[in-house]
């Protein structure tokens, strides 16, 4: 069967303004809390693409009522307790579902679940959730010793632990705070690295229990809550393609509104400053704790940069794109520490190194961390590897001289459309 693929012309200036789609880990999390509250809650412009969708179904199938309503979603919760599923949950590719569903399972009294997704679902690691579940009691299981999906969890008598994160990881702090909703005594989540912290913003929202204090975060049993309305804020990591596309095209501006500018995900904004770039951002608003605002690219020549170790924590999904940036700014651009890069829906550190020599870019890779020697790229053809992110970023890096994109439908897991903006932005119907 022939492969379906998208062909971009070279892209004159960008310019205009735009607002990306819903952020992707506050819907995950406003739906999954919402279907946890007691009543009706509205969850204003979230992101409705193929993880979060995935994510609507899990809860309908766990006995929330989830409706469509417009852009918005209304849902109607079960008020802690939820309903054993008449079938295996499908995850899909989201694995930010599978990770913080593991959690809230775990504490549901007697209740039974099987949980599965796609492909390259299954083959993402899960050992590094289930391991601290079971030490709150948790009962899992699954292949290679419930380390990979299917995973079937049998829920209740969890009791709270005090868990250092080995590794900096949103998903696994914010499983441990769902399973600590439904454990005996204090559950406490030490992270040696600060890491996104959008479970915590929306427990303060929802007026569940919470302690912060320096690395150490902290929850209890919850008793039943009442549903709020949310708001979700456009996705900080979808803006970013946009961002880095300005930057690297002569005579570009772009402005993109209404963009969630919470300082645990906006690491990429001091990389591109330090690379030279001329961004401008301000924070206008506020929606459930979250920061909004917009940020406003312009054309930069940028230059190589050694980027940070601490800083990938805070943009990890925006390395990709930050890839884009670096093959063409002149000299050397070094980023390091990206072992969790490899377990993501594809291996993004061997998916870029593949597609940067593909476009011409010289690059060397090694096991948790790329050198990448700038200049700009050459046309080419760009490899997805099943991965939203490098679909997108690979777009964006070879813009200003035109690339054939393979299965460019994989940008709907985050961003349908996508390419529609892109094109507008470029002046192209």
């Amino acid at each position: 069967m022939d492969r379906p693929f998208l062909d971009l012309a070279p892209c004159g200036p960008l310019r205009g303004s735009l607002r990306v789609p819903g952020d992707k880990s506050v819907t995950h999390r406003g739906l999954m809390l919402l279907a946890l509250a007691q009543g009706e809650g509205r969850l204003f412009y979230p992101l409705k693409a193929g993880d979060t969708l995935s994510t609507a179904r899990a809860m309908q199938a766990l006995g929330a009522e989830v409706l469509e309503e417009g852009p918005h979603f209304r849902v109607r919760g079960q008020g802690l307790r939820l309903r054993e599923p008449e079938d295996v949950v499908d995850c899909g590719n989201a694995g930010t579902l599978m990770r913080l569903l593991l959690g809230i399972l775990s504490g549901q009294e007697g209740l039974f679940a099987v949980l599965t997704g796609d492909a390259s679902l299954r083959r993402r690691p899960m050992g590094r959730v289930v391991e601290p579940l079971r030490a709150m009691g948790a009962s899992i299981d699954g292949r290679e010793g419930g380390k990979k999906a299917p995973l079937a969890v049998r829920g209740g008598g969890l009791k709270g632990v005090s868990y250092t994160l080995p590794v900096p990881s949103a998903q696994v702090k914010s499983a441990l705070l769902l399973a600590g909703l439904f454990a005996e005594g204090v559950t406490e989540v030490v992270e040696p690295v600060p890491t996104r912290d959008h479970t915590e913003r929306l427990f303060r929202h929802f007026g569940l229990p919470l302690e912060a204090e320096g690395p150490r975060v902290r929850t209890r049993r919850a008793e039943p809550f009442p549903a709020r309305d949310l708001t979700v804020p456009g996705d900080f990591s979808s803006a970013a393609f946009f961002l880095v596309a300005a930057l690297l095209t002569p005579g570009s501006e772009v402005t993109v509104e209404g963009v969630g500018l919470n300082t645990t995900r906006t690491g990429l904004l001091k990389v591109l400053r330090e690379m030279g770039a001329d961004l401008e951002w301000q924070v206008v608003e506020g929606e459930a704790g979250e920061p909004v605002g917009w940020i406003r690219a312009r054309y930069s020549p940028l230059k190589g940069v050694s980027v940070d170790p601490g800083l990938i924590p805070l943009m990890v999904d925006e390395v990709p794109v930050l890839a884009a940036a670096a093959a063409w700014a002149e000299g050397e651009t070094y980023i390091p520490n990206l072992s969790e890069l490899r377990v993501k829906e594809s291996d993004r550190v061997a998916a870029i190194a593949h597609n940067l020599r593909a476009l011409g870019v010289g690059v060397e890779e090694g096991p948790d961390w790329l050198r990448i020697q700038g200049g700009g790229v050459k046309p080419g053809e760009v490899e997805p590897f099943h991965d939203h992110r490098i679909a997108m970023a690979f777009a964006v890096a070879a813009l200003p001289v035109g690339v054939r994109i393979w299965e460019p439908h994989w940008a709907e897991i985050s961003y349908p459309g996508f390419f529609q903006d892109l094109k507008r932005l470029c002046g192209a119907s």
